[in-house]
Parts: C-alpha cells; structure tokens; sequence
C-alpha cells in the first residue's frame, strides 16, 4: 500500500474537552481504577481515583528493583484465558515482561511469568489477543515481536522478528479492524498481524504522517468510543479516527509535554504532563483528572497513566 499523509485539522478544544453538566457529573462520580508508572520508586501503582494516591490506598503494585528495570515506561492490563489478568511491563532500562497479578497486592520480580530484553529504550509493550504474541517499541528505532510456540504458554515466547521504526514509543491492539497500531517518530502507522506460533510475524499495511519535528509519545484508547484512539506527541495530542475504515486524524490540543492521555468510558480524561524539571523532565508527580481531583503523590514522577480495563468498551 502506497504511503498515505495523515489529514490534519486543528481542533480549537483545549486537553481538557468542556463536557456537558450531566456528562461532567457523571465523570466526576465514576469509580475505576487507575494503573501508573512511577519513576522515583521505579512501581507500577494502582490506585482508585476517587482516594489519595497513597501507600495505604494502593490496589496493586510491581517493583522489579532497578538496572535493567529501571524507569518503568508502560503498563497494559490484560485479561486471558489461559492465565487470567496480567500486566504487560516495558522499561527504559532495556527490560520488558508479563506479570502474573493473581491475587498478590504487591508483585516483584519473581511474579514475572515472563521477560526479555529488547533493549534500545522499550517505551511500549502490546499483546495480540488469541494469537499470543508480544510486541515491543524501543525508542532507538525498533519493534521486537516475540511468539509463543505454544498459544497460552508464556515461557514459549521468543523473539521471531525485528521491525525498523523511528522513534518507536507507542504500541496499541485495535481490536475493531484487528490492528496493531504504532507511533513514532514523524508519523503512526498500522501493521496487520499475520501466522500463528512461532510463524507470527508483523505485515506493513499503511503509515500516516504526524508532520515534521512531531514525535509521537503515546498510544491509548478512547473508551467512549471503540473508533477512536488518542495520540500525544510533541506538538499536541491527536485523535485517530477509524469509523468506516477510513483511517484519519485531527489535533484536538496543542499543549505540549502531554506524555499520557487516555479517556475513560465516562468521559473523564486522564492525562500526564512532563513538569520540565529534573531529574525527570518527562514526568510529573501530579496525574490530572479534567473531571475530578488532580492526584498528586509527593515525591513522585508519574511518566505513564492507565485505565485498567480490557477492552475499548
């Protein structure tokens, strides 16, 4: 398929869309769970986003220590049938891997079912539903498929391909059109997924362009709605639109630093912006709710926020 330029149409709404007064209470009032990378203490914590983002009020956390582990860069919580809910883990250190959650409260190293060490700076980490596969986006330039010879069986799992792409830093399953969803450098793109086991490999279907000196930062879900997605890059955050099969986009925010967005089913964005300061430029220690309380947790350095849920709805 020949490559195609992303249509671009600034929207004058701010990150923060005005919601209707019924549609705003209802945010406000919405009880669900919210999955973070934290960089200071190098967890992934869950809170409950209607309580202090603190020790005392965590629902789940991961420490896997540091080196190669260290400044978690994503979390995804998926469930599966053959091993329940896990958490899928990505670190800038080089690491990435599958967390049992099972009915521990605070997991660690040894709660890992799976790992690998993709390396190049991982900043995202996706799963193929039914196919079992695992891909990883590295910020040096790659996307590293890895591929169970047996469907369930998370030992199985070995690295059966490696892709070229820019700037590698989010990675999505659409589930509507069966699509994996990069993001990157310039640009996003979508790749089919092809085989099963150990034959599984990424198909190039399409790129779209995000416009010059725009690096994508983060791919997630709207989940008001199954044919949206969200994008936040350099110059703003993006709305990928895919009603009808005909893939576009529009900017719906030209705030910068935006390093995580995501819509929950009420309505309520969930977003992350990097404070400017070091020693972690691209995080901050206050999560936003545009409906809620803002979470602040002192100390902190939230890079990446997650709704944690399964599907787009």
């Amino acid at each position: 398929m020949e490559r195609r330029t992303l249509l671009l149409g600034l929207a004058a709404a701010p990150v923060v869309a005005a919601l209707g007064q019924q549609q705003a209470q209802a945010a406000a009032t919405a009880s669900y769970y919210v999955g973070t990378t934290e960089q200071t203490q190098n967890k992934v914590m869950v809170f409950d986003k209607n309580k202090a983002f603190s020790d005392a009020n965590r629902h789940w956390s991961f420490s896997p220590g540091g080196g190669a582990w260290a400044n978690l860069s994503d979390v995804k919580f998926r469930a599966t049938e053959a091993q329940g809910w896990i958490a899928l883990v990505a670190a800038s250190g080089g690491k990435a891997g599958i967390v049992n959650i099972g009915s521990e409260k605070d997991t660690e190293l040894n709660d890992l079912s799976w790992s690998a060490t993709p390396g190049g700076n991982p900043h995202a980490i996706e799963r193929v539903p039914g196919n079992g596969s695992v891909v990883v986006a590295s910020s040096d330039g790659k996307l590293t498929v890895y591929a169970p010879s047996s469907v369930g069986n998370l030992g199985s799992l070995a690295k059966v391909q490696t892709i070229d792409y820019a700037g590698a830093h989010g990675v999505l399953w659409d589930p509507t059109y069966e699509l994996l969803w990069v993001v990157g450098k310039n640009r996003f793109s979508h790749y089919a997924v092809t085989g099963s086991k150990r034959a599984t490999r990424l198909k190039y279907a399409a790129h779209f362009s995000l416009g010059s000196g725009n690096l994508g930062h983060d791919l997630q879900p709207d989940y008001t709605n199954k044919q949206k997605m969200l994008i936040t890059a350099t110059k703003g955050v993006y709305e990928l639109l895919t009603d009808g099969g005909t893939f576009r986009s529009r900017q719906i925010s030209t705030e910068r630093s935006v390093k995580s967005y995501v819509k929950h089913s009420s309505g309520e964005v969930v977003s992350i912006k990097g404070d400017g300061t070091q020693p972690r430029d691209w995080a901050n220690k206050t999560v936003r709710f545009s409906a809620s309380p803002d979470r602040t947790r002192t100390g902190a350095q939230f890079y990446k926020a997650r709704i944690w849920t399964t599907a787009f709805q």
